[in-house]
């Protein structure tokens, strides 16, 4: 009795505030559509910038003469630091392949003899691959012995981090915006419906009904208007990456790659805005007999 009762007094809000309720349904659409186009932004963004902090490399030049038996102790104990994945050891001949490969002229050609160290590339674990981790390697390997310096490109992952946050920032205060303003107009929705059952609300507590019997039907009217924004978002979404994005850009299509998952956290989404709107007006406006 209880759920029919609920099911049906939460449909029939839709009919008793249809423009309000379509208003609420296409207000979560576009806020969720919004999220969902920031979202899949800002993975993107964030997985270009983890491809180009896995390009960042320390290199520790090693001082010369030394013998093999020292650069294997030596990447053992670069190995064991914190957050370090790999280590491979350029020797000097190695070293004047890589400057004849990016140069196109041999340093024997430039100089009488080959004046590259030899030395160790040092490659950081995900989620290491930032100036502070990378700086704190930096430290313990320039203090090992036979290492004369350590270098890499702290500049480009200044860069990097400075991006990053700006992405997090701007992601967060957006969602943060369009999420709230999706809330407030399912709330006005909910306080409209229970505004026009306010007789029959005040009937239903002097008989005794229970203040969690009242409140259900608008709780689920509330979620009822999310999921519905937030099917229609998802379906949007989809038009938009599958069918739109490859007449726009070809290129860009190619490197957005949304999982299934994503599209029912969007659904997901609007159902809890929907939610969490009527639960204000739901605790605002029905309260306790004698509240």
């Amino acid at each position: 009795m209880s759920i029919s009762y609920t099911i049906r007094e939460s449909l029939s809000g839709f009919t008793r505030t249809r423009l309000s309720s379509l208003l609420s349904i296409i207000t979560i659409s576009i806020s969720v559509l919004l999220l969902g186009l920031f979202g899949v932004l800002s993975i993107h963004a964030t997985r270009f910038l983890e491809e180009m902090r896995s390009r960042v490399e320390l290199e520790a030049f090693l001082e010369e003469p030394i013998t093999r038996s020292e650069v294997d102790s030596l990447r053992r104990a670069i190995t064991a630091i914190d957050g370090v994945e790999r280590v491979i050891y350029v020797s000097k001949s190695e070293a004047a392949a890589i400057f004849k490969k990016e140069f196109g002229e041999g340093i024997l050609d430039v100089f009488d003899f080959n004046p590259l160290p030899p030395s160790l590339k040092i490659t950081l674990r995900e989620g290491y691959r930032t100036t502070v981790h990378a700086k704190r390697v930096e430290e313990q390997v320039a203090a090992l012995p036979a290492v004369e310096s350590v270098e890499y490109r702290k500049a480009l992952l200044e860069v990097i981090d400075e991006r990053a946050r700006s992405v997090h920032n701007i992601t967060l205060g957006l969602g943060i915006l369009v999420g709230l303003s999706a809330i407030v107009l399912v709330s006005n929705t909910i306080r409209l419906a229970i505004s026009a059952k306010r007789q029959i609300i005040r009937t239903m507590e002097l008989v005794g009904a229970t203040r969690w019997f009242i409140r259900q039907p608008f709780l689920l009217e509330g979620l009822l208007q999310g999921l519905l924004g937030g099917i229609l978002a998802a379906g949007v979404l989809y038009a938009i990456l599958r069918y739109a994005l490859p007449v726009i850009s070809a290129e860009l299509h190619a490197m957005v790659r949304v999982d299934p998952g994503f599209y029912a956290a969007v659904i997901g989404m609007g159902a809890l805005l929907g939610l969490i709107g009527s639960s204000f007006s739901v605790l605002r406006f029905i309260r306790p007999a004698g509240g």
